[in-house]
């Protein structure tokens, strides 16, 4: 008679032939009958018997099959959590690793320098896996950027500057430059395997530039730059921020020359009911809810008929804004990118 390899079932099953063969041998039946009732073999239905005699009912419950969790690994818990710690805590170079990345190589090259294990690149990617760790396009930040400021921006400046918009009743918004050119490769197309699409761009380049500002209600307020900002094209944009405005503006700006400029500061302290400045911390762009309403009309303009020149790009991008203005919802989304939630 042919027998089944009870271990080749399912626990559930499992489980059910052990209960049976415990019924039939509690009715005085063999073992030999049984387990030819069960299509088993005499020895394992005597192992069942043995385990129900010596635990009872929950000794014929399945247990965990496989290797323990943990069994094997090349790696302590307490080793694994130190490297873990590293990857968040730590760059590559910071700990004289000749990576700019932490990548599985220089992961790997870690784990042999600090425990003395070498592990395949391949088995890095397994214990990556496991911790949940994924590989991402990294943020690009500036070496001059100075953490204490931007803990500061958080915990004080910007808390302040709520509070006094509040007594003020005065509405914030976020401000910032962007342009847009006729040759920007941004975008992705489906083609077959081994054949990269082809997108025409015109060899002379041509630009258009925007000045914009966004509130959390999801205002936008934009304007056509002819040429490179400058003070007193700021001052016109700051003078249809309020015309436009019910009430008292407060702007928040990055530190470029020309946001600073002595006729904009001068212009700001005779304007002082109507309009007041504040300035983001040094080299954190990523702190300004306006640039991910920059990056959005990139990525549209983008994807729509590439523009032959400044006049198509400039129609394709303004109506991209003007349908964004009567979308409030939309622009709020862009406060919803962790690093600007704190202006939400």
């Amino acid at each position: 008679m042919t027998h089944i390899d009870a271990r080749t079932l399912p626990p559930a099953a499992q489980e059910e032939k052990r209960r049976t063969a415990v019924r039939l041998r509690e009715q005085g039946q063999t073992f030999v009958a049984i387990a030819a009732t069960l299509g088993v073999s005499r020895a394992i239905v005597a192992t069942w018997w043995k385990r129900y005699e010596a635990g009872g009912e929950e000794a014929l419950v399945s247990g965990m099959r496989g290797r323990r969790v943990g069994a094997q690994r090349r790696l302590t818990a307490r080793q694994e959590a130190a490297i873990q710690r590293a990857i968040t805590d730590t760059t590559p170079d910071q700990l004289k690793l000749p990576f700019a990345l932490w990548t599985r190589a220089a992961i790997a090259q870690r784990i042999q320098r600090r425990y003395g294990i070498a592990l395949p690149v391949r088995t890095m990617g397994h214990y990556l896996e496991r911790w949940g760790f994924t590989a991402q396009k990294p943020l690009k930040r500036a070496y001059e950027q100075q953490p204490e400021a931007i803990a500061h921006w958080f915990k004080t400046e910007y808390p302040r500057i709520k509070r006094q918009a509040v007594v003020e009743d005065a509405e914030i918004y976020w401000g910032d430059e962007t342009s847009l050119s006729t040759s920007d490769p941004r975008g992705r197309g489906f083609a077959p395997r081994g054949r990269t699409p082809v997108r025409p761009i015109l060899s002379r380049r041509q630009s258009v530039s925007y000045v914009s500002a966004i509130s959390n209600t999801g205002r936008l307020r934009f304007m056509v730059l002819k040429k490179a900002i400058d003070a007193p094209t700021l001052i016109t944009f700051c003078l249809r921020l309020c015309k436009d405005a019910a009430r008292k503006v407060y702007l928040i700006l990055d530190h470029l020359n020309v946001h600073k400029a002595a006729t904009v500061k001068a212009w700001l302290a005779a304007n002082a009911a109507r309009i007041a400045v504040f300035y983001l911390p040094s080299y954190s762009p990523e702190l300004n809810p306006d640039e991910y309403l920059n990056g959005d009309l990139k990525v549209q303009v983008a994807q729509r008929v590439p523009a032959r020149d400044s006049v198509a790009l400039e129609r394709t991008a303004t109506g991209r804004l003007r349908s964004l203005q009567r979308r409030p919802a939309q622009v709020q989304k862009f406060f919803r990118h962790p690093r600007v939630q704190y202006a939400a």
